[in-house]
């Protein structure tokens, strides 16, 4: 099957309105996604699902802005998830694809318990850039390592961006 991550990847670029700050954030998430995913040997049925959930897996941002006020990762993930599967409609993807990446979009701040490789992967790329962008101190970031980060590379990234000696 031949997931079409480009459209999928402008049809976001063009649902965040201009928001060169939102759009910078999903494709780093879905860089470091890719980089962990291909270090940890992720298979590519499952890389694709992970792609695609990384893209994705800020929808709700504008959303959750417009209408609460403030995009709470509960709220990103309850709001995310018919967004999603909405907007993979328009691409005629296998069902069980389109619930899996549901899935991940709806449980990417869900840190407990974590069901497979691919919502890792997603939660430890999501804390790469959000550790950044948020200029998360050493603590923060060190709380989070203990906390959920797990894969052997994704813990080496941390290291090496923000928990250096």
């Amino acid at each position: 099957m031949q997931i079409p991550i480009h459209d999928i990847t402008i049809k976001m670029a063009e649902a965040y309105q201009g928001s060169v700050h939102d759009t910078d954030h999903f494709l780093k998430v879905w860089a470091w996604a890719r980089v962990i995913a291909d270090q940890e040997a992720l298979p590519p049925e499952r890389r694709d699902v992970l792609e695609v959930a990384a893209v994705l897996h800020d929808i709700a941002c504008p959303r959750c802005r417009e209408k609460y006020g403030h995009a709470a990762g509960p709220l990103q993930e309850a709001e995310g998830m018919p967004m999603t599967r909405e907007l993979l409609a328009e691409f005629c993807l296998p069902v069980d694809f389109v619930e899996q990446v549901v899935w991940l979009v709806g449980h990417h701040h869900t840190i407990t318990p974590v069901k497979t490789m691919e919502h890792r992967i997603l939660l430890e790329a999501d804390f790469l850039v959000n550790a950044g962008e948020q200029q998360l101190n050493r603590a923060q970031i060190e709380a989070a390592e203990k906390s959920f980060f797990r894969t052997k590379s994704g813990t080496a990234l941390l290291h090496s961006l923000y928990l250096r000696p």
